[in-house]
């Protein structure tokens, strides 16, 4: 059984996190997982204690920054010692890397490119360096067609590009979720609100969510009732604090932090907002669609792959607060329609983006990597002869399809 091993930069348990989850658990009666992570101070862990409970493979590398040639020599010696047949890498830190180690071994790599940031002047540097480094790879899995259109733009060729869009599994949302989800949101307010717009993610620049601020204050003048609730953290956390507190909406606007308990607060919501300005494919409104909750989402990157505008929601321009502001009032303003773009959003997830679909879509490039690996007389043993005990073939325990470029 081939080793699929995923090399990834952690820093909770989030969106790219639970996409290898799940499709590391969809393929696992095909393929074996091992999911690598950076050291970074252990903020890996949380990812690591799920995927042990999953019974899915980890390992942490020992080193960390700056001992990048340190580092590379661990992810060599953990693919030698887990006879990898295929490497993932996720992020541009783990592309840089990985790919040299997956070179030096001749194994078949994949970058799984889910968006860049940019949002300052360091990150801008890595990722410039990542779509160079793109070029290299045997294929680049985009998680968007809006994406695949940016790796190809940085010069990747076409034929070595493959969209995989991001899968949801829809049954982490009951159709009747549990109304202590409901109390908990309300909870969160001193003024009870009548109507809740929930937003989810990283508190970074590129998610727009001073624009989400702005917005709430012009809802807020029309619809004073209506509270607002950000779930996530980041390095604009204080300034946003700062923002709300400005505009004078600090009773109805909440950030929470990052919080464990999203899965059962989302169905709750009365509105999912995504106010970005870049994104690959955000999970966010996956979940939203699974839990049966319309959306106001910026049209950036793959959200209009997820979102059909009046259909699961509505799309606005990128940074336009006056729209991002009245398509809120008008969800919030008409029950039906909220109820059949929640039903419609059940119905787009369940049909499109299941991870038994996704992981089709992997197992199928595996195979063709694979089978280019045997066509250019791979050699498996120079990449397993130094993992084998004593006494043991190099190669032993391994199928024929095993094979690895050379």
């Amino acid at each position: 059984m081939i080793n699929v091993v995923h090399l990834t930069d952690s820093p909770f348990f989030g969106g790219p996190e639970r996409q290898i989850l799940g499709l590391s658990l969809s393929l696992s009666d095909r393929f074996r997982t091992t999911v690598v992570c950076f050291r970074d101070g252990g903020s890996c862990l949380p990812f690591v204690d799920r995927l042990t409970q999953a019974g899915i493979a980890t390992d942490i590398l020992e080193h960390t920054n700056p001992h990048y040639a340190a580092m590379i020599a661990d992810v060599v010696r953990i693919l030698r010692s887990r006879r990898a047949g295929i490497l993932l890498c996720h992020g541009y830190k783990a592309d840089m890397l990985g790919l040299i180690a997956a070179r030096y071994l001749s194994l078949p790599v994949i970058s799984v490119s889910r968006g860049w940031t940019g949002h300052m002047w360091r990150v801008r540097l890595y990722e410039a360096l990542d779509r160079r480094a793109l070029r290299r790879f045997d294929s680049v899995i985009c998680v968007s067609d809006g994406q695949a259109a940016k790796v190809r733009l940085a010069g990747v060729r076409p034929d070595r590009v493959r969209v995989i869009r991001n899968a949801i599994d829809a049954t982490r949302f009951p159709s009747q979720p549990d109304e202590r989800g409901r109390r908990t949101l309300r909870e969160l307010f001193t003024l009870q609100p009548d109507a809740i717009v929930m937003a989810i993610g990283r508190l970074s620049p590129e998610k727009g969510f001073d624009r989400l601020v702005e917005a709430a204050k012009v809802v807020l003048t029309q619809r004073p009732t209506v509270g607002f609730v950000l779930v996530g953290d980041g390095p604009q956390r204080a300034k946003l604090e700062d923002q709300i507190r400005a505009s004078g909406i600090a009773d109805r606007f909440v950030l929470t932090g990052f919080r464990s308990d999203v899965d059962s607060l989302l169905p709750h919501a009365d509105v999912v907002v995504q106010s970005s300005y870049t994104e690959g494919l955000p999970n966010v409104l996956l979940e939203a669609s699974a839990a049966g909750v319309p959306i106001v989402a910026t049209a950036v990157g793959g959200t209009q792959e997820v979102v059909q505008d009046g259909e699961n929601g509505h799309l606005v321009d990128a940074g336009d607060v006056l729209a991002l502001a009245s398509r809120i009032v008008q969800l919030i303003d008409s029950t039906d329609t909220r109820r059949a773009m929640g039903r419609r959003g059940r119905e787009i997830v369940s049909d499109a983006f299941g991870f038994a679909h996704q992981s089709a879509q992997y197992e199928s490039l595996f195979g063709e990597l694979l089978q280019a690996s045997r066509d250019h007389g791979s050699k498996v043993e120079r990449s397993f002869v130094y993992a084998a005990p004593t006494g043991e073939s190099p190669a032993s325990g391994l199928d024929s399809d095993s094979a690895v470029r050379a």
